[in-house]
Parts: structure tokens; C-alpha cells; sequence
């Protein structure tokens, strides 16, 4: 089959790139050619910008596809964008979405693919379910042939999975720990959280493409493990060998005294706790199973930028605001 991912070098999409690369289907790759230099070399480049509408259609003007799958694209302009330029081009068209679409609150913490959408707390969210809506809509009025996915917290080798970090990354809390610092850890650390590294995640994803079972339907794709965050940040300190020293925060007081998107990032996603449920998934691609365990992937990661000088970048203004969060409320304390 022809695939084309429109991105395709991203946290999520590289180990797609890879894995694809891998099978006998043909992958070409839009986009600008800024990250392009670390891919197997059987895959095909299609150089554009797909926000430049006109550049991308005369880009793409004699060819067509068995499916073509959207990574970059988070409001409604871009996939009504999408809807033009490949509405007679393809015979799938996979758009990623996000877990953190469903309902915030939470009202149940296990979560399946008929999970209500509604986030009243992040922006990102409200543009993903917005995004949906209007490809089921071409679906269901003009035969679109959609699949959304949702995932979850997908990290790789470059990205250690944190709940409070700063604009940089996670590096500053890792050398925090390397320091024996405190870490800020949102509410006292034990609600439930999934985290799945993107070489399980492409397994699912990939079984998705040209499976006639996935057209006008939703799925989730998540590893079956629930750890806490405690864990979490636990399994970080004993990657790097050092002691893990927690300062547990409420999410709505470290939103209320950051300019961090506390309120989106925690309130509206990390600070609930989810279990979900991939059932449907399992149904549709027969065998899908993600193998790395938490504790695995994040000593994966761990080691990787430990390794990588050019994957720690520090951000001291995140230092300074840790230290100073944690000095007001010693303070507090020592009032009462």
C-alpha cells in the first residue's frame, strides 16, 4: 500500500516512520525536510509545507493513496484543509487526536473509545474533539473514509515522561535529582496514570492502516499498565541512581501561581486518573500487545539523554520557580 504521513518525524510518528519502513508498503513523508536526516532510506520525501494549501496541492496533484495519515494537525482549518486536499486522494485518512479529549472531570476512570468528549480546561483538547467532530461529519455525510485515534501520554527516547516540568522539557528535573534536589510532584502523587512508549504505540497504530474494521470508527492506543506517579518518578531516580525527594503540590495551586499550562496540562489531563481500556483496539488488530513496561522505557529514555548532551537543556527560570514554590509553603507551615 501507498502511505503517506504528513509529518512523520515526530515524538509519535518517527517509530511509525520506522516500523513502515520495515513492511512492504510504499511511505512517502510531507513535510518541510528540517528532521528527515535519521530515516531509513527506502522511504520517499514529498518536501512542502501542508499549511501552505496551494504548495501541497501542486505537490500532490498526480498522486494518490491507500492512506494517508494526519500527526500536525491540532484546529479545524487544518483537517477541513486535509478534506480538500484529499478527499478524492485516499482510501483512509488516520487523524491523531488526544485522550486528553475526554470528559475532564473525570467521571469514571476507566476509559473507552465511548468515553464522552468534553475539557473544559485545555484549549489543545477542545481543537482535538472540534477536529473530530467535522471529519465524522465529511464521514458520515460524504463517505470520508476517517479513523481517529487517541493517544495517550507517548513519550520516546528523547523524552522523559513528567507531570511538572517547564517550556525546555524534563531535563531541569532530572538534574535537579542528579543534584538531590526536591521535585515538584502534582497533588500527593498517587493518582494512576499510562504511559506507552512510541515503538509499542506504532505496533497498534499500524495495524489501523487499510483494516477496513477502523473506517468511521475511534481507538485508543495505550499500553495496559497503570502506574502511579509516584512510580513514575520513582523509576526516573533509579535510572538516574540517585534518591527520589518528592514535594507533593496541589494542581490548582501550581496552577494558580505559574504561567506554566498547569490548568490544561494537570487539571485538564495528568492530574485524573485513567485506566484505559483497549478492547476495541485488540478487536481490530488481533495480537496488539504493548511490551515495554513503564520502568523499561523510562531507563530507555533516561539513558538515551544522559548520553545525548544535546537533549539537556536547561531552563533555569523552571529551577527558580521550583525552589521558590517549595520556600513560600515551608513558610506557610511554619506559621501554624
Amino acid at each position: 500500500m501507498k502511505v503517506l504521513l504528513i509529518g512523520g518525524t515526530g515524538t509519535i510518528s518517527t517509530a511509525i516512520t520506522k516500523q513502515l519502513a520495515e513492511t512492504e508498503h510504499e511511505v512517502y513523508l510531507l513535510n518541510r525536510g528540517s528532521r528527515n536526516g535519521d530515516l531509513p532510506a527506502n522511504i520517499k520525501f514529498i518536501r512542502a509545507d501542508i499549511n501552505n494549501e496551494a504548495e501541497a496541492a501542486e505537490k500532490l496533484k498526480d498522486m494518490n493513496f491507500d492512506c494517508v495519515c494526519e500527526f500536525i494537525g491540532f484546529v479545524t482549518e487544518q483537517v477541513e484543509r486535509d478534506y480538500r486536499l484529499f478527499k478524492d486522494k485516499t482510501k483512509q485518512y488516520i487523524y491523531i487526536s488526544s485522550a486528553s479529549a475526554y470528559h475532564k472531570p473525570v467521571r469514571d476512570y476507566r476509559i473507552t473509545e465511548a468515553t464522552t468528549l468534553a475539557n473544559p480546561y485545555w484549549e489543545y483538547s477542545r481543537n482535538k474533539i472540534a477536529s473530530e467532530e467535522f471529519l465524522f461529519k465529511m464521514y458520515r455525510e460524504n463517505g470520508f473514509p476517517v479513523t481517529i485515534v487517541r493517544p495517550s501520554h507517548t513519550y520516546c527516547e528523547r523524552s522523559v515522561p513528567m507531570g511538572v516540568h517547564g517550556n525546555n522539557g524534563s531535563w531541569q528535573v532530572l538534574k535537579r535529582m542528579l543534584e538531590g534536589k526536591p521535585v515538584i510532584v502534582h497533588g500527593d502523587g498517587t493518582s494512576l496514570w499510562t504511559i506507552t512508549y512510541n515503538e509499542d504505540f506504532a505496533k497498534g497504530f499500524i495495524g489501523l492502516i487499510g483494516n477496513p474494521h477502523a473506517i468511521g470508527e475511534a481507538f485508543q492506543i495505550t499500553s495496559d499498565e497503570s502506574v502511579t506517579w509516584n512510580q513514575i518518578y520513582q523509576a526516573v531516580a533509579d535510572a538516574l541512581g540517585v534518591e527520589f525527594k518528592p514535594y507533593y503540590v496541589a494542581s490548582d495551586f501550581l496552577a494558580a501561581v505559574s504561567d506554566y499550562d498547569f490548568i490544561g496540562g494537570l487539571i485538564g489531563d495528568k492530574s485524573n486518573s485513567v485506566v484505559f481500556d483497549n478492547s476495541k483496539l485488540k478487536k481490530a488488530v488481533p495480537g496488539f500487545v504493548a511490551t515495554i513496561r513503564a520502568e523499561q522505557g523510562i531507563r530507555k529514555t533516561v539513558d538515551y539523554v544522559l548520553n545525548h548532551p544535546e537533549e539537556q537543556i536547561e531552563d533555569p527560570e523552571f529551577d527558580t520557580w521550583c525552589d521558590k514554590v517549595i520556600e513560600k509553603l515551608e513558610e506557610v507551615k511554619k506559621v501554624f
